[in-house]
């Protein structure tokens, strides 16, 4: 009797195979880190700002007469850096899909942190007037460029570089670099409360230079992605990403940037508009609240990456509806749970809102974003999705300042809810990328492969085509 191997399920899977190994390449826990720290830089310089808005900004470079005012012009000068995201995010998908994907890594990050190191040196509306408020809101639209370029380039190269059955776990690991990102950007907050004046917001925004130094040597050392390579090797780069993407995958932008607002816009609700409310009701002090992000921050880490390595055991659709159904349920209960000026509650309401509901959100994201998308418009598509929603989100604490100015805190609670909700049915209609019909077809193709002689690596193929035509030269 002939031995015979298994049948490959699917041809185009076991093409793929010869130059993205079912494994993953060499480099791809390097890539992984290297991505992690990029975004955890990053988010300590975006977050950062978010921090200072609702604490300290308000007075600091708007008349300190009328607080309520300078609340309002601080949360809208946050927005703003949402605002222009999502033209950064088209900058650095476009860039990406047609130079690379590590220049953009590269780039991005050395921009955010020239930005942030200048926040640190604003002058005030004290020692300026209204300049102060301008400077700010030119630097912050600096950081939103450049935050908007990051996510696709860092979630695209570790998606790109991973395991096919543990791409949910390896974007989940840069992922985490967001809650890492924020954890830092607390502590540093929460260590220069003690002083003062306008040193308090300043130092943390300075001490971001260490940080950028650190992340670029990290990041330069970083591999270009395995399928960005094969691509501009064989000469399937696109011309026009944005083009493309919006003329054949307009509709998957959509649910995905309805997908993104649930969790994003959500963060501004629980986290960021929280902070300031509890500070405006005297619940309690800063240092409580500040504690309180860090330790959900801090759990956070583990949760992101957790709940991305269940999406590659169950999908990613079910994990999605699980987070976007809790949305829904938790806007009251959040305020309920607050409003008893507890430090417990607090904490408790801040675990659940952070490391629960939105880390159960921002894991999925990455897997099944970069899915959605086509290769040669992969990064394009995911940022210009991801980043589309930072428009609501970044206006969304403004927005949650006036229903509460209005309806008190049951304005920011249903508008939290609804977010939920419009995530929720969002789900519901997006397809499965890894559902259990493709996960037994990457099963079926492992056992066909492991059948067979080992197919040479993506390097040692390129090696092998360049050492042909050399000699076909000669």
């Amino acid at each position: 009797m002939t031995e015979r191997h298994p049948p490959a399920p699917d041809a185009h899977l076991e093409e793929v195979a010869t130059w993205h190994p079912i494994e993953g390449t060499p480099e791809k826990k390097k890539v992984a880190i290297g991505c992690s720290v990029g975004a955890t830089i990053e988010t300590y310089d975006f977050i950062g700002f978010g921090i200072a808005a609702a604490l300290y900004f308000n007075t600091a470079f708007f008349p300190a007469d009328d607080p309520l005012s300078g609340t309002l012009l601080s949360f809208a000068t946050l927005g703003i850096g949402f605002a222009v995201r999502p033209l950064g995010g088209v900058i650095g998908g476009y860039l990406g899909d047609r130079i690379g994907r590590k220049p953009v890594l590269v780039g991005s990050l050395l921009l955010m942190g020239i930005a942030t190191v200048l926040i640190g040196a604003l002058p005030t509306y004290e020692q300026v007037g209204i300049w102060a408020g301008i400077l700010l809101v030119l630097v912050r639209v600096v950081q939103g460029l450049a935050f908007g370029a990051e996510w696709g380039g860092a979630i695209l190269m570790c998606f790109e570089h991973a395991p096919w059955r543990k791409k949910g776990l390896y974007t989940g690991i840069t992922q985490a670099g967001f809650p890492v990102g924020l954890l830092l950007a607390n502590l540093a907050f929460l260590v220069s409360v003690p002083l003062g004046g306008t040193w308090a917001w300043r130092v943390p925004f300075l001490l971001s230079a260490v940080l950028i130094v650190v992340g670029i040597v990290i990041r330069l050392k970083v591999e270009e992605s395995p399928e960005f390579e094969e691509l501009k090797e064989e000469g399937e780069l696109s011309r026009n990403p944005l083009l493309e993407v919006l003329r054949d995958d307009w509709r998957t932008i959509l649910r995905a940037f309805c997908l993104r607002i649930t969790e994003t816009a959500g963060y501004a609700v629980s986290v960021t508009f929280m902070l300031s409310y509890i500070a405006a009701e005297e619940l309690a002090d800063r240092s409580v609240t500040l504690t309180a992000t860090m330790i959900a921050a801090g759990i956070g880490i583990v949760a992101t990456t957790s709940w991305g390595a269940l999406t590659d055991r169950v999908g990613r659709r079910p994990v999605y509806v699980l987070g976007t159904a809790l949305h829904l349920l938790w806007g009251i209960p959040l305020f309920l749970v607050v409003n008893t000026g507890a430090a417990v509650a607090i904490v408790v309401a801040f675990v659940v809102s952070y490391a629960v509901l939105q880390n159960c959100l921002a894991g999925v994201q990455g897997a099944w974003f970069s899915e959605l998308f086509a290769t040669k418009t992969r990064t394009t598509g995911a940022s210009l999705a991801y980043q589309l929603s930072a428009v609501v989100s970044g206006f969304t604490p403004l927005i949650t300042t006036a229903l509460y100015a209005g309806f008190g805190w049951v304005g920011p609670a249903l508008l939290f809810s609804g977010y939920g909700l419009l995530g929720l049915v969002a789900a519901l209609l997006t397809r499965e990328t890894w559902g259990r019909a493709q996960r037994d077809d990457v099963a079926a193709l492992e056992r066909s492969l492991a059948a067979r002689p080992a197919v040479p690596s993506p390097r040692t193929r390129t090696a092998e085509r360049h050492a042909t035509a050399a000699s076909a030269t000669d």
